[in-house]
């Protein structure tokens, strides 16, 4: 914790780097990733403060849409597309996911009874050939597609889409190398961007 809390002390002593953020942001990406430590947005893309409007959540889950229902999740989507007009949306999967792996093996989560229920409630059983396969990448490539497909059932995401107002694109990090590989539509893999 120290050397976190030593950068924090001086990280505060540049004003002039970040006087321009106080007037607003206009990112041009929503980003929703994983809570994972080990997954850094600014860092895999080289971001600058007020680049990324960042969502992150337990296996960069997207919940299904629920009209009444209101989500933390939700109104982070409709607030970075209605508001903020972000025109990109990235949904980043990661190798050696842990929410991904306990889904895939059926972990018993019983003691951490609201990631089992976030699970299960937010995430469809990804297609995994090899379940003992450390990176799981699969299994999070499939992931990633569905969560693709849960955004467009947002009412704020669809009208941009069919309005050619923005993209939505699916990503998967790998933790172990550093290597970032993009969903290609038209062959339906995920190639080195």
């Amino acid at each position: 914790m120290q050397p976190l809390i030593d950068n924090a002390r001086t990280f505060g002593q540049r004003p002039e780097e970040f006087a321009k953020l106080a007037e607003g942001q206009s990112p041009e990406v929503l980003f929703i990733t994983c809570a994972d430590s080990r997954v850094v947005p600014a860092l895999i893309t080289g971001a600058r403060p007020g680049q990324l409007f960042e969502l992150r959540t337990a296996g960069n889950i997207v919940p299904p849409y629920r009209s009444g229902i209101p989500t933390g999740e939700a109104a982070t989507i409709e607030y970075a597309v209605e508001v903020l007009g972000v025109e990109h949306i990235v949904v980043c999967g990661h190798s050696h996911c842990g929410a991904v792996g306990a889904v895939v093996r059926g972990d018993d989560l019983n003691t951490v009874p609201a990631v089992r229920d976030w699970l299960a409630h937010a995430a469809e059983e990804p297609h995994c050939s090899d379940p003992a396969d450390p990176t799981v990448a699969e299994a999070v490539q499939h992931h990633v597609l569905t969560q693709l497909l849960r955004l467009r059932s947002y009412p704020c995401v669809e009208k941009r889409l069919d309005s050619g107002r923005l993209s939505l694109h699916g990503w998967y990090y790998e933790v172990h190398t550093g290597a970032v590989r993009e969903h290609r539509a038209a062959t339906d893999t995920f190639e080195a961007l």
